[in-house]
């Protein structure tokens, strides 16, 4: 059922937000900048206008997405601290002060699934108008744009062939027991001690009596799969299709395969070089970013499946980006690893090589800023749960991208409207009350 107004009849007596909270903190000059009107003609019509109970307001739960990812929050801490801070309480559209949780954390994963990551392209798409809107990134910036790839690594361990082994032999014999299908042997104690045995002969260097355990993981893997797939009935076949599959595709997989099963949960899962000298490989999917060249802006995020070569993601990427942000670019700055993509479009594409400082000054200095992509990559990273994706399978893998750009630019936004405060109060102090009138109309 679509969203209820909310009933403030018995807050009557209560101070509104509005009254008692600071005009000029960011968070309260942020939250009247953004159109929220959007969400609701975007998101309304996914809701049931007359069946279910109703729902939670769209406002509070786009608000609830962005300060998750924009202050690197779990669904339930951003919860729990929404309660504590009345800022973030009137960013979510709340009118008075209020003391119980706003929603159960788990209709944070239910409403992703139901937007979709085509649904929360919209998130990201008000974030850059809000820039626009505001002088935090201005339109002429957009016509030059920068790309870059990164990994965004998923929530697995180490992949190891022991572990993959007594996983997949435990997941398989617990589903049996769901299913009421009786096994010849689990090997539940037999397996828990070969891989004990192998972890401790490996330690020891003792290689040739680890190999010995790991065969007799497979081994067991191999009879439980057998075993089951012998005793299924006809209903069942469906029911076991996916798990057989990973087990045979776990058995017959070889250590120099492609396209290698390195997680049971998270199959999706690729191994990606990036050559770095503290971290050779990276367990996740591949993520495209597009910025703005001057006041880094992220304008394009989404995730690619299957480690794609970075030049065939291009097309991609960009056509995001201009869907989103409504422009056309002109010219777009990439590293080498983009040497032979696939974009068709008007934009020229300049490509940092050697030989580049024979190059006019002037498009040598925008060869240099393409490294400020970097940095973006970076803050993502470390502030806004790029670093490290939660959400099940390639879907989360795309809702988690994008919402990680959500967060980078409300980080941005809200940067923005410190400088300006500051900027401000200088001119407030210094050149006198005329000054402060013309700046504070025009930014404000």
């Amino acid at each position: 059922m679509r969203p209820k107004p909310a009933d403030n009849q018995n807050l009557l007596f209560s101070a509104r937000l509005e009254q008692i909270l600071d005009h000029k903190h960011p968070m309260f000059k942020l939250a009247n900048a953004i159109d929220w009107s959007e969400f609701e003609e975007a998101f309304g019509k996914l809701y049931d206008p007359g069946q279910g109970r109703p729902a939670k307001p769209i406002r509070l739960m786009v608000g609830l997405h962005y300060l998750k990812h924009a202050f690197d929050l779990s669904d339930e801490d951003v919860v729990a601290r929404w309660i504590e801070n009345p800022y973030w309480q009137y960013f979510c559209g709340c009118t008075h002060f209020r003391h119980e949780l706003p929603i159960d954390p788990s209709l944070m994963t239910k409403w992703r699934k139901k937007i979709k990551a085509e649904g929360l392209e919209k998130l990201l798409e008000v974030t850059i108008k809000t820039g626009l809107k505001t002088g935090t990134v201005k339109r002429k910036e957009l016509k030059k744009v920068s790309v870059d790839t990164t990994v965004q690594e998923k929530a697995i361990t180490f992949p190891t062939d022991a572990k993959l082994y007594q996983r997949m032999r435990e997941r398989l014999v617990k589903k049996a027991k769901d299913c009421g299908l009786e096994l010849r042997q689990s090997y539940v104690r037999k397996g828990k001690q070969a891989l004990v045995m192998y972890g401790r002969y490996a330690h020891a260097r003792q290689y040739k009596r680890a190999r010995k355990q790991l065969r007799k993981l497979k081994t067991y893997l191999g009879r439980v799969t057998r075993d089951i797939e012998r005793k299924l009935q006809p209903e069942q076949l469906k029911e076991f299709e996916k798990p057989l599959g990973l087990s045979y595709r776990l058995l017959s997989q070889k250590r120099h395969d492609k396209n290698k099963l390195y997680s049971i949960h998270a199959p999706e899962v690729v191994c990606i070089s990036k050559g770095k000298s503290h971290k050779r490989y990276e367990f996740g999917c591949k993520v495209g970013l597009v910025t703005t060249m001057k006041n880094p802006f992220v304008v394009g995020i989404q995730a690619f499946e299957g480690n794609p070569f970075d030049g065939h993601t291009l097309k991609a990427s960009i056509e995001q980006a201009e869907r989103l942000g409504s422009f056309k670019a002109e010219e777009i700055y990439v590293d080498r690893g983009y040497r032979g993509h696939n974009y068709s479009g008007d934009a020229i594409v300049h490509i940092v090589r050697w030989g580049w400082r024979k190059l006019p000054g002037t498009l040598r200095r925008w060869l240099k800023r393409r490294s400020v992509i970097e940095a973006v990559i970076g803050h993502s990273k470390n502030e806004c749960r790029l670093g490290r994706n939660y959400l099940l399978g390639e879907e989360g893998d795309r809702i988690n991208a994008i919402l990680c750009g959500c967060g980078y630019n409300i980080r941005r936004l809200l940067r923005a409207f410190i400088f300006w405060l500051y900027r401000i109060l200088f001119i407030g102090r210094f050149y006198g009350p005329a000054n402060l009138a013309v700046i504070t109309k025009n930014h404000f």
